[in-house]
């Protein structure tokens, strides 16, 4: 059974829900999502794009976490695990919504995606893909213990590929 709700000192880490949409089309549809589209979706596409999260879960049984603090069901951000049909790893990503980076709110939520990832979802490997722009994603990869791999198969052309180690005694 899927585990939909993870906990830390700080956060909840839930299954995406409808009342997520707002804060997910404001991020989305601004330049704060450069790193993730090229291009701004309009709002057909914001919406299609938060509907892949919600059907990541249905197919796949787990997907992203809407981020929020504990007494305050107001969405921070998606973190956690994510592997499109397309996609050549799975992959841990994040995405904090504006007014919400530089707290350690991603770096608190990457922490219990990947050990979820590795523990529960029983992940053999994993990466996360990063624009080479996006300085603040690639530091928090850094300071999550990930390490460049320059020989791993991108999902875009110039994205740089951080590996997460896996915790020795874990299987």
């Amino acid at each position: 059974m899927a585990i939909e709700r993870l906990e830390t000192e700080r956060l909840i880490l839930r299954k995406p829900e409808s009342q997520d949409w707002e804060p997910f089309r404001a991020f989305t549809m601004s330049e704060r999502s450069q790193y993730i589209r090229k291009d701004l979706p309009d709002l057909g596409m914001a919406w299609r794009m938060f509907a892949t999260e919600i059907g990541h879960w249905g197919i796949r049984g787990w997907g992203m976490f809407t981020v929020t603090l504990k007494g305050d069901d107001t969405a921070l951000g998606m973190v956690g695990p994510w592997y499109p049909g397309d996609w050549p790893e799975t992959e841990i990503g994040w995405s904090m919504f504006d007014g919400h980076e530089g707290k350690g709110y991603a770096f608190e939520a990457a922490q219990a995606t990947i050990d979820h990832a590795w523990r529960e979802l029983g992940w053999t490997e994993m990466v996360s893909y990063i624009d080479p722009k996006n300085v603040r994603s690639y530091r928090l990869a850094a300071r999550l213990g990930a390490v460049l791999d320059p020989d791993a198969q991108r999902v875009g052309p110039e994205d740089l590929v951080y590996r997460h180690t896996k915790p020795e005694g874990l299987s």
